[in-house]
């Protein structure tokens, strides 16, 4: 019995190791070294067990690594995607970040992230390539806990697309979610970008549709967010106007 309860302890000791996550000390120092294939590959390693599938550490400096090779100008046709793979990856992680804290030390990357994405949406939309619009609007709607902008954005662009049932059903979702909204404080300077973005292309597809009433109804909805912003004020008064 003496011999057999050291073992039975060894054993326990070795399981509650081996179910313990990594640090992932190796991941952060091939990100300081700016060795981000390397990152990828062990990263993506990480994701691929079993015990770490559910952990969004990985899963996030994955998604550093694969955003770092989008921004190289890399003509490897192996990373051509980086990008749009950097989405899926953050999905991931902020999807496997059930209680909203294991990723409290990747804010502004993940800020950073969401402001490059919103700002390839209004590039599409100044361009009026409302399909390609399109498509990164629903990726915005992945990587974020304030989806509202994205919905109107959603609207205004099936809207563009002749897809009036679509833009309407899109619109009514995202003015449920104004209703539980009380402040906007707290939120990532990408997803005020979206709002705000979101709110002036529905407007003007009201107007479009003859019904400035309800353009000017929904800009005076969230205007007291963005009081101090002067690019909304000059914005208000060219839809209004």
């Amino acid at each position: 019995m003496k011999k057999i309860l050291p073992l039975l302890l060894f054993i326990i000791s070795a399981l509650t190791v081996n179910a313990q996550a990594p640090n992932y000390d190796d991941l952060k120092i091939l990100y300081a070294d700016a060795n981000y294939e390397k990152l990828v590959k062990v990263a993506s390693g990480y994701t691929l067990k079993d015990e770490l599938k559910k952990d969004p550490l990985p899963f996030i400096w994955l998604t550093k690594g694969l955003y770092k090779i989008s921004l190289s100008g890399t003509d490897d046709e192996k990373y051509k995607n980086a990008y749009k793979e950097a989405i899926a990856s953050l999905t991931k992680a902020m999807k496997n970040d059930k209680d909203g804290t294991a990723l409290t030390d990747f804010q502004e990357f993940i800020e950073e992230f969401q402001g490059s994405l919103v700002e390839l949406i209004s590039n599409d939309i100044d361009a009026k390539d409302y399909n390609k619009a399109s498509g990164w609007v629903i990726k915005y709607i992945k990587i974020t806990k304030n989806p509202i902008g994205s919905k109107y954005l959603d609207g205004a662009s099936k809207y563009r697309k002749t897809d009036k049932g679509g833009a309407n059903t899109a619109w009514k979702e995202a003015e449920i979610m104004l209703t539980q909204i009380t402040s906007i404080e707290e939120w990532s300077k990408a997803d005020k970008d979206i709002l705000k973005l979101g709110v002036f292309q529905t407007a003007e597809c009201y107007i479009l549709s003859k019904q400035k009433d309800k353009a000017k109804t929904l800009l005076n909805k969230v205007a007291q967010w963005f009081e101090e912003d002067e690019d909304f004020k000059s914005k208000y008064d060219e839809i209004i106007n």
